[in-house]
């Protein structure tokens, strides 16, 4: 979930926001013809060995020295501000990542998305926009991509063209090259805010209302089991992170990821991440094994970024043994679909069990689904607070505590729609006022209009 998480659809830059963002001449053939020369002649006259022992400023000082001497020297007829802009972007090729780097210094883009060496996308406020960034060819690109797998100790070659990596700001970067990649090297890169957004933020941007808020946050407090479902890029992750606030100082928190990207703010937090298999295809860690480990290091709550597998078994009968107040999410377009996906994932580990058995097994961990769905108009919005009330024959029995009612689009395409409590109170009522948090009766009657 990226920077751009739920911003108003109102704040989507106008049409000349590229124009300001970048020079556009500086993707003309010639412009990057100089630019590679000026690299190419760089790399002849530095030593690299010698370089990677200076410190960065001191090392970007010379090497920013050097290149300014070469730029002199150029036949080429260059303005004051087209000197600086190449020895920038030199620059960027040497310590950075080339042409992306101006995308990775904007702090409202919250995915950049490259799909051949000309063809970069960006998304701002939950929309996609084409950008003039362009890559000199495929080995640009490849080579940008080695880079980044490169600072995390991951490799990218033919014989392992799939590689998820992470940025040292906790950007999440996957890669896929050919053979696997059809038409040349494919880079995406999931960007995170520089601050992790609190719930209050939320409800300022219109993804929840105070009410909802309200809730969740008894909910988490009273340690009740959340499971937030979504699609990909609907916020899952920013919403995970915002409830995390509400944890306790005085608790210890397991979290297990794909690729770390949870930011809480507690100081008593035991972070573990997956590992892929080496070049034999040995020594992978999964995320089941992470779960069955955090058992081990007495955890009061357990926080799993995404469940997708077998260890969707491993995470409910955690639940279910006295690690109350875990939170996951999952990949999921309504709580209903969220319980079938629960129950393939159960079946995936071999287990052996009926289908009723696994929907008693959901049925008795989870306590509370809270959907999260991103609109046409790049809005977020928290669609569906659904309590899990037990089972009634063989289903799993639901009811909505609120939702969101999607009315349609207003003239400059943005969704209308309202929040709406069903009037429903939870069953979990009481179990919130044995906490000392007792929810104001009016918030099951609340109505809020969004346009």
């Amino acid at each position: 979930m990226g920077n751009g998480w739920n911003s108003s659809p109102q704040s989507t830059p106008d049409s000349g926001w590229v124009a300001r963002l970048f020079h556009t001449e500086s993707y003309t053939p010639e412009y990057q013809q100089l630019k590679f020369a000026l690299h190419h002649q760089l790399l002849d006259r530095i030593n690299l060995e010698a370089l990677s022992s200076i410190p960065g400023e001191r090392a970007r000082l010379e090497i920013r020295t050097a290149l300014v001497h070469l730029v002199d020297q150029e036949k080429t007829p260059l303005s004051r501000a087209e000197r600086d802009r190449v020895v920038e972007e030199v620059l960027d090729e040497v310590f950075g990542l080339g042409p992306l780097e101006p995308l990775l210094q904007d702090p409202t883009i919250s995915d950049i998305l490259v799909t051949t060496p000309h063809l970069v996308y960006v998304e701002q406020a939950g929309k996609l926009h084409r950008t003039p960034v362009q890559f000199k060819d495929n080995a640009h690109l490849l080579r940008i991509i080695e880079k980044v797998v490169a600072q995390v100790g991951r490799r990218v070659d033919e014989s392992s063209p799939l590689v998820d990596a992470r940025l040292p700001d906790g950007s999440r970067v996957n890669a896929a090259i050919p053979p696997v990649a059809v038409d040349g090297p494919l880079l995406s890169i999931r960007r995170f805010g520089r601050y992790a957004l609190r719930p209050q933020d939320l409800v300022r941007s219109l993804t929840l209302t105070e009410g909802m808020r309200l809730m969740l946050e008894y909910c988490v407090k009273a340690r009740l089991n959340i499971l937030i479902s979504g699609g990909t890029g609907s916020g899952k992750t920013t919403l995970l992170n915002a409830l995390s606030s509400y944890i306790p100082e005085d608790e210890r928190i397991v979290t297990i990821e794909d690729a770390a990207e949870l930011r809480l703010q507690q100081v008593h937090v035991a972070r573990m991440e997956t590992r892929p298999p080496n070049i034999e295809g040995l020594g992978a860690i999964r995320i089941r094994e992470l779960v069955i480990n955090a058992l081990r290091m007495r955890p009061d709550r357990i926080i799993v970024g995404e469940v997708r597998g077998e260890e969707a078994l491993d995470m409910l009968q955690a639940m279910n043994t006295g690690h109350d107040g875990s939170l996951t999410t999952i990949h999921a377009n309504t709580p209903r679909d969220a319980v079938g996906r629960l129950e393939v994932m159960v079946g995936m580990s071999n287990a052996n069990m009926g289908v009723r058995s696994i929907r008693q097994q959901v049925a008795s961990a989870v306590d509370l689904f809270v959907q999260v769905t991103r609109f046409s108009d790049g809005a977020r919005r928290v669609t569906h607070l659904t309590e899990v009330t037990g089972m009634e024959g063989d289903l799993v029995t639901l009811q909505d505590l609120f939702v969101f009612d999607k009315k349609g689009l207003t003239e400059k395409g943005l969704v209308r729609g309202a929040f709406r409590a069903t009037g429903i109170r939870p069953k979990f009522y009481e179990r919130l006022a044995a906490c000392g948090l007792e929810l104001p009766a009016h918030i099951f009657q609340g109505f809020q209009e969004v346009a």
